[in-house]
C-alpha cells in the first residue's frame, strides 16, 4: 500500500540526503490551490511549488496548450530544428520586461541557468571578469550560483572552492541594522578595498529577495545601484526567478521603480509548472556571446513554451496583477491585526502576492526560527502548507497561487491567524 510513511521509508533509501524536502506529504493530485496527498489528506498550498504555479495547478488553460503542443511534436533541439513558438515567446517576453529599449531572449531550463547564462553575457559584453551579489540573495545550486549564493548553509556548505572574482555587499535591511546608506558604502569600500569597478562586469540583485526573507529593494536603492553602474560601466542585473509574472502586482518587479536592468532572468511561474527560464536584456548585450555560445538541449522545450505562451494569456486576461494586490493587502491587514496577540511577530512585508512574516524572541528581539517552525508544522496539521524562509531560519513566506478562490483563501487566513495564535500561547506558557 501506497502512504506518505512508506514512500518516505522508500525515498531515504532510494534519494540523496542532500535533497532536502519541507514536508513529508507526498502529492496525488492538485487542482488550484489545493493538493491532495496519497493518504488523501486535503492542504491548501501557500507555497505554490515556491512560486512557480502562480497560475495554479493545473489551470486548464495550461493544461490545453500543453496537451496541443504533445500533438504535434516533444522536442527537436531550437538549436537544430527551431520552431516558431519559440521566436513569439521571445517577441513576447522583449515587449513585456522592463526597459525602454530594444530586447532579445535566450530560452534556457532553470533558473540557475538563467543566472549563469545572464553571467556569460555580462563578461562578454563588458570583456570584465567580476560579478557583485548581495548577502542573503540567492540565486541557484549550480556552481556560479552558488557562488553568487549570499548563504552558506546548506546552499555551500562541504562543496569546496566557489568561482572567483564573486563579491558580496550586505543587501539593506532596516530590520536588522543595515541601511540603504551602509549598503551603499559597503559597495563604495569593495571598490576602494578588493575589486577595481573597471573590473566589476555586472551587478546582480533580487528586486525582492526570496530564499533570504522577502526583504524588499526600495525603489530609491535600486535607482542608485543604476546610477552606480552607469558611472562605471557596469551591467545591471535583475533575478526575477521568484518576482516574475504577477507574483509583486506587476509582471516583473522592477516595474515598481523607475529604472531598468540590463539582463533580466526569469523562470518558476513563467510556465506554470514546466520547466523553462529565459534572460532578457539589451539587444546589443545580448548579441554579445558568438552563436552556439549560448542554449542548451531543452532549453526552450516546445512543451514549456507552449505553458509560457497560456500562462502570460491567463495573467493578462484574468489580471492577475490586481488580484495579486488585493490578496496580499488582505493577507498583510489579517497578520497586521494580530500583532497584540502574537507579540513574536517583527515584520510583515511584501508587495503584491510576495508576502512574509518575520518572527522574533518576545523580549530580546532576537530572530526566532524555532517559533517558525512550530507554525509551518502546526499549520500543516490543520492542512495549510507553508514555508519558511531567510538567514535566520525566522521568516514564513506565503506564496500560494493568485488564483486561490477567495473562499480557499479565506479558510487558509483562519488556519493561519488560529495556527499563530496557538503557537505564541503554547510557548509562552512553556516559558
Amino acid at each position: 500500500m501506497t502512504s506518505n510513511q512508506t514512500l518516505q521509508a522508500r525515498k531515504t533509501d532510494a534519494i540523496a540526503r542532500g535533497v532536502g524536502m519541507m514536508t513529508q506529504v507526498y502529492a496525488d493530485r492538485a487542482e488550484n490551490a489545493e493538493i491532495w496527498d496519497v493518504d488523501g489528506n486535503r492542504f491548501i498550498d501557500f507555497a505554490a511549488g515556491i512560486a512557480v504555479v502562480n497560475t495554479g495547478h493545473r489551470h486548464p488553460r495550461i493544461v490545453d496548450a500543453v496537451k496541443a503542443q504533445l500533438d504535434r511534436f516533444t522536442h527537436t533541439c531550437h538549436q537544430v530544428v527551431p520552431y516558431e513558438s519559440y521566436v513569439r515567446l521571445a517577441e513576447r517576453l522583449n515587449a513585456r520586461v522592463p526597459g525602454d529599449f530594444e530586447k532579445k531572449t535566450v530560452f534556457v531550463t532553470t533558473g540557475a541557468e538563467a543566472v549563469e547564462n545572464a553571467v556569460k553575457i555580462a563578461r562578454a559584453a563588458t570583456g570584465r571578469p567580476a560579478i557583485v551579489a548581495f548577502s542573503g540573495g540567492f540565486h541557484g545550486r549550480t556552481f556560479m550560483g552558488m557562488s553568487l549564493t549570499g548563504k552558506v548553509f546548506p546552499y555551500k556548505a562541504g562543496f569546496g572552492a566557489m568561482p572567483s572574482d564573486v563579491f558580496h555587499v550586505p543587501f539593506p535591511i532596516d530590520l536588522h541594522g543595515v541601511s540603504e546608506a551602509a549598503s551603499l558604502a559597503a559597495l563604495e569600500t569593495l571598490f576602494k578595498a578588493d575589486v577595481d569597478p573597471a573590473r566589476v562586469a555586472a551587478i546582480i540583485i533580487e528586486p525582492v529577495q526570496g530564499e533570504g526573507g522577502f526583504y524588499v529593494a526600495s525603489p530609491r536603492f535600486l535607482a542608485e545601484l543604476r546610477r552606480i553602474c552607469d558611472a562605471h560601466g557596469i551591467l545591471l542585473i535583475a533575478d526575477e526567478v521568484q518576482t516574475g509574472f504577477a507574483r509583486t502586482g506587476k509582471m516583473f518587479a522592477m516595474e515598481h521603480c523607475a529604472v531598468s536592468a540590463d539582463l533580466t532572468t526569469m523562470a518558476k511561474g513563467l510556465a506554470g509548472g514546466f520547466p523553462l527560464a529565459a534572460v532578457t536584456g539589451r539587444a546589443e548585450i545580448m548579441d554579445a556571446a558568438n552563436p552556439g555560445g549560448l542554449g542548451g538541449t531543452y532549453g526552450g522545450s516546445p512543451i514549456g513554451v507552449a505553458a509560457a505562451h497560456a500562462v502570460i494569456d491567463v495573467i493578462e486576461e484574468e489580471e492577475l496583477c490586481a488580484r495579486a494586490d488585493h490578496l496580499g493587502a488582505r493577507l498583510k491587514q489579517r497578520l497586521d491585526g494580530l500583532r497584540d496577540a502574537v507579540p513574536e511577530i517583527a515584520d510583515i512585508r511584501g508587495p503584491g502576492f510576495m508576502n512574509a512574516v518575520e518572527f522574533k524572541q518576545r523580549h530580546s528581539g532576537a530572530p526566532n526560527p524555532d517559533f517558525t517552525n512550530a507554525v509551518r508544522l502546526k499549520a500543516q496539521e490543520q492542512g495549510l502548507l507553508l514555508l519558511s524562509c531567510g538567514i535566520h531560519g525566522n521568516v514564513i513566506r506565503c506564496l500560494a497561487p493568485i488564483t486561490i478562490p477567495d473562499a480557499v483563501f479565506g479558510e487558509a487566513l483562519d488556519i493561519l491567524e488560529a495556527t499563530l495564535c496557538e503557537v505564541s500561547t503554547e510557548l509562552a506558557g512553556a516559558a
